[in-house]
């Protein structure tokens, strides 16, 4: 317990500076004086730390005083940092380096804590590459070259020249601001502007990408959650959208919720059944989500699903009436 302390003391002053022994003792949940024999032993270990004394006083590492795992380069500190999601690392590219990074932090570890971590480890399995039914999950293919070429783009805050192709379109050349990568339930997203007007690309879709010296045209600083959420917003209410009135066996709720855009009403049916106005990207995306539903969904309005819904089951129906 007291070496992770000591740890984390230290990692406290590297990351924030002076720190009062007061704001240490709180952010470790310790006392005040449990923090100053922490400290004392950090000085007796030969950790440069130091008091300054005063008003505006506490405790400082001397300046150039760092920690690092050894070995680990700039693409394996940047994988663990999104370990987390190593699905996350693979839509990045950055999935032989998380590997990488982790077995330089296995084999950094004392020979008795590698014994546990090992053991652990096999106890866990996270996002297995397929479901209880068997059922693979689709993983988009990115060539590395491309995505190492867009995360550089992006880190050196240059520009950067794409081939895309977007969806019914021909691949086209075009150079962009890239401001931050996203990644969503498996799947790559360049955040960018285009002459001043944002654009998102699919990493998928880039078929060649080339950083430029020029720099990037982008703010110093980025809250990455709002701008997505705030493009999310903006892609949920344009389009072809289509609203869809719903009856629907509570039971499939989130599975309705899971492949719409958006829920505009819902309320309870006397009959059991909840109906829901709900949002869907086109025409296609409602006819395939409530097919997927089968029975359990009922489209109300508009007229022309409930038709188009109806002819698609009265030819499933045709080719398996019997001989």
């Amino acid at each position: 317990m007291r070496a992770d302390r000591l740890v984390s003391l230290v990692l406290l002053l590297r990351r924030r500076g002076r720190l009062s022994a007061a704001t240490l003792a709180r952010e470790l949940e310790v006392s005040t004086r449990t923090v100053l024999r922490d400290i004392e032993a950090l000085s007796a270990a030969g950790v440069p730390v130091y008091a300054e004394r005063g008003r505006h006083g506490g405790f400082a590492l001397l300046p150039g005083f760092h920690t690092e795992l050894t070995g680990l380069n700039h693409d394996e500190a940047l994988a663990l940092l999104i370990a987390g999601s190593r699905r996350g690392a693979q839509a990045f590219g950055l999935g032989s380096a998380l590997a990488s990074a982790m077995l330089k932090v296995v084999d950094a570890l004392p020979e008795s804590h590698r014994d546990i971590a090992a053991g652990a480890a096999e106890r866990l399995l996270i996002d297995p590459e397929i479901d209880l039914l068997s059922r693979r999950v689709a993983d988009e293919e990115v060539p590395g070259t491309i995505v190492a070429e867009v995360r550089r783009a992006v880190f050196a805050g240059h520009k950067l020249r794409i081939h895309y192709t977007a969806a019914g379109r021909p691949p086209q050349w075009r150079t962009v601001d890239p401001i931050g990568l996203v990644t969503v339930r498996d799947r790559g997203y360049l955040l960018a502007t285009r002459s001043g007007a944002d654009r998102t690309y699919r990493l998928s879709r880039i078929l060649a990408a080339e950083e430029l010296d020029e720099p990037a045209e982008r703010p110093d600083r980025i809250d990455l959650d709002r701008a997505w959420q705030e493009r999310s917003t903006r892609f949920r209410a344009g389009g072809d959208q289509v609203t869809v009135l719903v009856r629907l066996n509570p039971a499939r709720q989130e599975e309705l919720l899971d492949t719409a855009l958006a829920v505009r009403a819902e309320e309870a049916g006397s009959d059991g059944r909840l109906r829901l106005s709900v949002t869907f990207q086109d025409s296609r995306h409602a006819e395939w989500a409530l097919w997927q539903l089968g029975t359990d969904a009922e489209a109300l309005t508009p007229q022309w699903l409930r038709t188009s819904l109806r002819d698609r089951a009265a030819a499933i129906a045709a080719r398996y009436e019997p001989p």
